[in-house]
């Protein structure tokens, strides 16, 4: 009875078998149907050649002496996701602080992203100094640890007693009171190097005072200085107006309160600005006045942070998003953030994948950036499109096209093996059978 088991399993076990190729060996995946992340379309019966960790061919019918093959035959292969948006360490279960920034948390965070085909991901502005101490950024930016590898843009630029709020664990983010005060702090992060600088400029609502003109102009005019990026924290259509016409590289969220005018639109082209639109973050913010379909989902609750389903299924929470001053708000900026990722986008703006994930309890983790992708064609963009900001746009806010964002000889390793094809239905991109990163299959299911 054990021995027909066994050989049961046998064809599973050659599938998928999570054992690395031998130091110099090759690993030669077979017969797939692939999205190199390039063209609209999939190829089919395609091979992948691997070796140390990167690609070194695609075609068909590839063969390399000594090389482990695994047979992929009627499965879908893409590069991994990439999120240019994202927050570690500051969640655990319902609440978000800067007491659960250690690391284990982050470390158990990463693991998640990669589980879910999140390889590389980018931490906007809130990460915390235990960041750099004892070269745990080194390790993980360069994938010497389990999980997504994490790029950082250190500690981002804030308000005196405003956004981004302190009590949500933001708490080390410099908010500085004159220019002189920007400068000194942007030279501070030189033995940081951020991957992009993060400023935040809105009111959240109301809530909070906005940080003057001069500050963030200042911000900008800094950065660039030293080489750097800036991504903006936007919600209104004349901050962004503003943010562009003084050179911001990166529009962090959705314009949300109304529809972008062609002028912008054409200045952001025109200027290289990429579009981070977050529509999850927004989606999130509206769908818990009621009980959406995710909650039920398993792919969802695997990924959730402990307590969170209890709270958002609770009717007097969902009573207390529907009754909220901002909920009509809210309602809005999805219509008006949908409206615009379009026009972005047909308009030849890059547009990046980034979820905001990490930031609240209910921006989860992994999750988000499937999520996404469904908001993304939702608004108009057709499958491919999608997923190329997911790969390529997010690559390009991290500055790291030339590795990683599609499956062609040089980039390393970093794709999903799906059970069924995104380019029909972008939501396959949940049907993940096995993750690979840098060659090593690091998750399978």
């Amino acid at each position: 009875m054990i021995r027909k088991i066994l050989l049961g399993c046998l064809p599973m076990l050659l599938l998928f078998s999570a054992v690395p190729a031998p130091p110099g060996g090759y690993l030669l995946l077979k017969d797939a149907n692939v999205i190199d992340g390039k063209s609209a379309a999939a190829m089919p019966h395609t091979d992948i050649l691997i070796h140390d960790g990167k690609i070194v061919k695609t075609g068909k019918n590839l063969s390399a002496a000594g090389a482990r093959v695994v047979n992929l035959s009627g499965k879908t292969v893409m590069p991994a996701l990439i999120c240019a948006h994202m927050h570690i360490g500051m969640l655990k279960g319902t609440q978000t602080s800067g007491e659960n920034y250690t690391r284990e948390n982050i470390l158990r965070q990463l693991k998640r992203y990669e589980d879910y085909g999140v390889l590389n991901v980018l931490s906007l502005g809130t990460d915390r100094p235990f960041l750099y101490e004892r070269h745990l950024y080194d390790s993980l930016k360069n994938g010497l640890l389990p999980g997504a590898r994490l790029y950082s843009a250190a500690y981002g630029f804030g308000v005196p007693g405003g956004a981004p709020p302190a009590e949500m664990g933001m708490n080390k983010t410099y908010r500085p009171m004159s220019d002189e005060k920007v400068a000194a702090e942007m030279d501070s992060l030189v033995k940081l190097q951020p991957v992009a600088i993060k400023l935040w400029l809105d009111d959240f609502g109301g809530s909070f005072r906005k940080m003057d003109s001069a500050t963030w102009q200042a911000i900008i005019r800094e950065a660039h200085k030293h080489g750097w990026k800036v991504a903006a924290h936007v919600y209104y259509l004349s901050d962004a107006r503003k943010l562009v016409q003084s050179g911001v590289d990166i529009l962090a969220h959705s314009v949300r309160d109304s529809v972008i005018d062609d002028a912008l639109v054409q200045e952001m082209k025109r200027r290289n600005v990429v579009y981070i639109p977050t529509l999850s973050l927004d989606e999130y913010a509206y769908a818990y006045a009621g009980t959406p379909q995710w909650l039920s989902d398993p792919f969802f609750l695997r990924a959730v942070e402990p307590g969170v389903v209890a709270m958002v299924s609770d009717p007097a929470y969902q009573q207390k998003i529907k009754n909220a001053p901002s909920y009509n708000r809210n309602r809005i900026a999805v219509e008006n953030a949908a409206r615009n990722v379009k026009k972005l986008h047909d308009a030849g703006v890059v547009i990046a994948m980034g979820t905001d994930s990490g930031a609240q309890p209910v921006r989860v983790q992994g999750f988000s950036e499937h999520l996404e992708l469904q908001l993304l064609v939702r608004a108009g963009l057709q499958p491919a499109e999608a997923l190329r900001a997911a790969t390529t746009g997010a690559a390009k806010v991290l500055g790291i096209g030339d590795r990683y964002g599609t499956l062609e000889a040089g980039k390393t390793a970093d794709l999903l093996v799906l059970s069924a094809n995104p380019l029909t239905d972008v939501a396959n991109t949940r049907q993940i059978e096995a993750v690979y990163k840098a060659g090593e299959a690091v998750y399978q299911r």
